[in-house]
């Protein structure tokens, strides 16, 4: 089995104050998260519109973070160039959204930055498989993709544990590399969607290690104690 990392945090600016998204980053940075998840909604994949690349490069300028760039949208390929422009460190495309799944992520790794792969609650974990070594993240939705504020579907940890439990079989490390000799470093394995501290430690538990949060994190208090207790969450 692979040695697990430290826990990520990634917090949806989706769940941000929309009139104030250069200081919503600062104060995600300053509470100590890993990443600034964006999501990119196209209003035909799913039913809401949010961001494009010029929101993606507003934020870039104003924060230092690993952007981590969510594209719930049809036809991802033909947007690559504009979001890596934009300062996207990662771009994560959803298997459901395009029929050149395997194309897409090689032409965003082309491109220098991360590739990511992410699954709908409904789609087989059977279709995973394949992909494995062929991405650098895996997300699996919590949640069904489109709002904010949904209900953590359960039913989804299973899904994370075959994922996980592949990767240590079939020694898949991060990149989706193939070890040979040696320990490689853990998967990463993204969730998203009804993420607090309670189903943070569910997901830990079952193998994740990337923690993608919006309202539990945007609405408490204090935000730096919020994101420490989800780091802890599988301690």
């Amino acid at each position: 089995m692979q040695k697990r990392p430290p826990i990520q945090v990634a917090p949806s600016i989706l769940s941000g104050d929309f009139g104030r998204f250069a200081e919503e980053a600062k104060r995600v940075e300053q509470a100590g998260a890993d990443a600034l998840h964006v999501d990119v909604m196209d209003g035909h994949f799913v039913p809401n519109l949010t961001f494009g690349p010029k929101v993606v490069a507003a934020l870039n300028r104003a924060t230092s973070l690993f952007l981590d760039v969510h594209l719930m949208m049809y036809n991802p390929y033909d947007y690559i160039e504009r979001f890596v422009e934009a300062g996207a460190d990662r771009l994560t495309i959803h298997f459901e959204a395009t029929e050149d799944v395997e194309d897409t992520l090689k032409y965003i790794r082309r491109c220098n930055i991360e590739a990511g792969l992410a699954f709908c609650p409904e789609t087989s974990e059977s279709l995973i498989v394949k992909y494995l070594d062929k991405c650098d993240l895996l997300l699996l939705m919590t949640v069904h993709p489109g709002f904010g504020g949904q209900a953590f579907m359960p039913e989804v940890l299973e899904k994370v544990r075959f994922v996980r439990g592949l990767c240590d079989k079939m020694q898949i490390g991060k990149g989706g590399k193939v070890a040979k000799n040696g320990e490689l470093p853990c998967f990463d394995i993204q969730v998203d969607g009804g993420i607090n501290a309670e189903t943070a430690a569910q997901c830990i538990d079952a193998g994740a290690n990337v923690l993608v949060s919006g309202n539990y994190l945007f609405g408490a208090p204090d935000m730096a104690a919020a994101i420490a207790k989800l780091k802890k969450s599988g301690a």
